[in-house]
């Protein structure tokens, strides 16, 4: 027995083992005693199958009386669970995508409304992240009059939709009800977990943890459709190991006994196919030689020394750990198998150097190829060509501190006061030594500070006294100036201007707003008439949206002759696919200066975390948008 919400659960435990007035039911389930009196009746039409009933004795107040003590004693073997109801808009949309997936019927808004103790309007709106989701597997919800709304497509479409969003679930919480209760037949999962080790250890098939998570729950799925009558159509896999077919042959014969249907041959190939996709290959390069997998290695790394002067041609590491994941994830693009990549947001933000270079390279393969790879799968080919890029070069810019040292003293006492600063804080740059003299004549400093063993006056730069054998609180004082950030105020200076700089208070669409500001950098000589085309192109690919209405529009590869960001911000926003950016930075890099422009992230990422869109889209001029991005950036 299920109860329909959870106050009846409370209820029929307070009622179990005493006698409890109306006037004290109200009071601690925090209701009127009409409500208690209406849940009295609700529990009992539900214990009427049951041969019990909650009894009302005046003076004393509800007690349990059981009519049938066998029927009773089935409810008390199998205790009563309260129904769980989805409360925040997420649930929601979970439940009704796990509600539709599974109906063999119909399904009408107005009873799940009345189940779940929302309002229609209200499941209206979850409706539209609902069709979202199915459209993305080409299922499609249809509406008919007086019956309600039922779920088309393949049969291979609702297992692929059912499987990944349990999945996905089931990495945040195993133990959700909709994978426990809702979706799965009871203890199918539980079965199926040694029934998997076992088949895969016999046969020598290694999974990742959430890999053999995955087939687990793509099995369990299996067995649910079978058994309720939903075979899958003809299907044949190719280019599947021997191990692979025979492990999948022994689980089929599980899922069988389980779905207490006989399988057709379709569903083995695809079991081999799933598994297949999720396979830990070897890391030894030589026992892989699909010709797809690598061809695709080799152009990834080729494009990169071509069109970005990164060589990673002899990182044999990074060769062999591409080709092992290329050649499971050739195996799910061919048969449109969609991974979650959970971490995607992430490593756009941490790897973008290796974002943009591996999607221009994934991009550019892909004319010549009928695959499709999806975003999910090039965010973890980044993790790879990030890591390749850690190992081999510098990249993560960062600007130092840069100091003046003003000493009057003899040379040896010069050398030996570098000499200090340097050992306690090896990440500063010692522009000049300057006696006191010279440095009064100054009229301003370019430099970050200066540290003088003289007292000397500030001339807008900070001004750190010190003895000639520093003490250490003095380096201490020394140390708070130079962990300050200065990279991000930095690239605002260098690479933002008022030159770049607008606002747009008519409505505009993406491709006019490209256009006007492509042509005007080519007018000025930053970039060459093919880069408006190129940036058309990037966006096609995948949005540059980066999140919070921030978009970062830019080239696939570095087409500027030198370096600059066009900023243009839209308070009625501009369309940016299915989503509106309010702030545009057009970026515009170059060769030369790559690896320095690409701190430029961080002041972006940093606008994210600072929640800055509001304030950034209500400036009118440049230096207003100037102070809030300084007042941003100097926070971190």
């Amino acid at each position: 027995m299920r109860f329909p919400n959870q106050r009846l659960a409370q209820l029929f435990d307070l009622l179990q083992n005493e006698t409890l007035p109306q006037d004290e039911l109200a009071q601690r389930l925090s209701v009127s005693t009409r409500t208690v009196r209406a849940d009295i009746t609700a529990l009992n039409s539900l214990l009427l199958h049951y041969g019990a009933q909650f009894v009302l004795t005046r003076g004393s107040g509800y007690q349990l009386k059981i009519d049938d003590p066998s029927r009773y004693q089935t409810l008390e073997a199998s205790p009563p669970k309260a129904l769980r109801i989805p409360r925040t808009a997420h649930e929601r949309v979970n439940y009704l995508s796990v509600r539709f997936l599974t109906s063999a019927f119909s399904l009408k808004l107005e009873d799940l409304a009345d189940e779940w103790f929302v309002s229609r309007a209200t499941l209206q709106g979850d409706m539209v992240d609902v069709r979202e989701r199915f459209q993305r597997y080409q299922l499609t919800l249809e509406t008919r009059p007086r019956h309600g709304m039922k779920l088309f497509g393949s049969e291979v479409s609702v297992r692929a939709c059912l499987t990944d969003l349990l999945w996905e679930l089931a990495q945040a919480d195993s133990t959700n009800p909709l994978i426990t209760e809702e979706a799965l037949n009871a203890g199918v999962p539980e079965r199926l977990e040694a029934v998997l080790q076992e088949a895969f250890t016999r046969h020598h098939v290694r999974l990742t943890a959430e890999g053999e998570c995955f087939v687990r729950i793509y099995c369990a799925v299996a067995v649910r459709r079978i058994s309720e009558g939903y075979p899958l159509s003809e299907f044949s896999a190719e280019d599947v190991a021997q191990n692979v077919r025979d492990a999948a042959q022994d689980i089929a014969a599980s899922l069988q006994l389980l779905a207490g249907k006989a399988l057709s041959p379709a569903e083995e190939e695809w079991l081999c196919v799933h598994i297949a996709a999720r396979q830990v290959q070897d890391v030894d390069p030589e026992t892989i030689s699909a010709d797809d997998d690598e061809a695709l290695v080799n152009y990834i790394l080729r494009y990169i020394n071509t069109q970005y002067n990164y060589n990673l041609l002899n990182d044999a590491q990074l060769h062999a750990d591409l080709l092992t994941h290329i050649k499971t994830m050739i195996t799910r693009v061919r048969y449109q198998i969609m991974i979650p990549n959970p971490l995607l947001d992430n490593i756009k933000q941490h790897y973008p150097m290796a974002w943009d270079m591996t999607l221009a390279a994934v991009s550019s393969w892909g004319k010549y190829t009928p695959y499709v790879i999806s975003e999910n799968e090039i965010g973890f080919l980044v993790l790879h060509i990030g890591v390749g890029l850690e190992r081999h070069y510098n990249i993560g810019y960062q600007r130092q501190p840069r100091v003046l040292l003003v000493c009057d003293a003899s040379n040896a006492m010069v050398r030996m006061i570098e000499a200090v600063l340097l050992r306690k804080y090896p990440q500063i740059e010692i522009t000049d030594t300057l006696s006191l003299r010279d440095y009064e004549d100054r009229d301003s400093i370019a430099e970050d500070f200066v540290i003088s063993t003289v007292r000397i006056s500030e001339k807008d730069k900070p001004v750190v006294t010190i003895a000639p054998f520093p003490t250490d609180y003095q380096l201490e004082q020394i140390g708070k100036l130079v962990l300050v950030d200065r990279t991000r105020p930095w690239m605002l200076e260098k690479f933002f201007d008022a030159a770049h700089f607008r606002v747009i208070n008519t409505p505009m669409d993406q491709q006019t707003l490209f256009r006007e500001l492509c042509d005007s950098l080519c007018a000025e000589g930053f970039v060459d008439a093919e880069f408006l085309a190129s940036v058309v192109e990037r966006e096609a690919i995948v949005s540059t949206m980066l999140g919070e209405g921030i978009a970062l529009p830019h080239a696939l590869g570095l087409l500027a002759k030198k370096t600059v960001v066009y900023t243009v911000l839209a308070p009625q926003g501009i369309r940016w696919g299915d989503e509106t950016a309010h702030a545009i930075f057009l970026l515009a890099i170059s060769k030369s200066e790559y690896e320095e422009a690409m701190a430029i992230y961080d002041i972006f990422v940093t606008f994210l975390r600072e929640r800055a869109m509001q304030r950034l889209s209500a400036c009118q001029s440049f230096d207003e948008f100037k102070a809030v991005a300084m007042e941003c950036v100097s926070r971190f």
